[in-house]
């Protein structure tokens, strides 16, 4: 009899915590809040004849930033060298280069069907002939890793190029 009652008193155990377990629930992490987020902001995009733009601003590159359709997740997105022939960049009208680094905006305009090369990366971008810009936000969520870990110190990543993170 005194063997039964440890594992009688182990199987109620075990079943309060099974019981106790299935009720819990995990925390989405940070990540996947700010991806779920976007999804729903990225969603709700009105389709038209127009671009959603983040500026990504490096000191050492001529390249202007990421463009994608509405609609479309940022890890669709091309980074793009600006043509202003009919607009200047908000940041050069104002003489403040970067200024605008990370803003969000809605971008009217084409891509021409040209690549520009970039010394500074040794690459070569689509071009976009900008036409008009609406800002969007000036703190829009995250969208590259370093801004999802904390780590997008300038001196970290002044001379990487992110692309947006994937679910994005």
């Amino acid at each position: 009899m005194s063997i039964l009652r440890p594992a009688l008193a182990i199987k109620l155990f075990l079943s309060v915590a099974f019981l106790f377990a299935a009720g819990c629930q995990t925390m989405p992490t940070a990540s996947e809040s700010a991806k779920a987020q976007m999804a729903q902001r990225i969603a709700a995009e009105q389709p038209g004849d127009y671009y959603i733009a983040r500026r990504y601003f490096k000191p050492d590159f001529k390249f202007w930033g990421y463009v994608r359709r509405p609609g479309e997740p940022w890890s669709k997105s091309q980074l793009v060298m600006l043509n202003e022939k009919q607009k200047l960049a908000p940041d050069r009208e104002a003489l403040k280069f970067g200024s605008d680094n990370n803003y969000e905006y809605k971008l009217y305009g084409s891509f021409t069907g040209d690549k520009v090369y970039e010394p500074a990366s040794n690459r070569v971008y689509p071009e976009f002939l900008v036409a008009r810009f609406e800002v969007i936000s000036t703190n829009p969520p995250p969208i590259f890793r370093s801004q999802l870990s904390g780590k997008a110190d300038a001196a970290q990543t002044r001379y990487v190029i992110e692309k947006p993170e994937e679910g994005f």
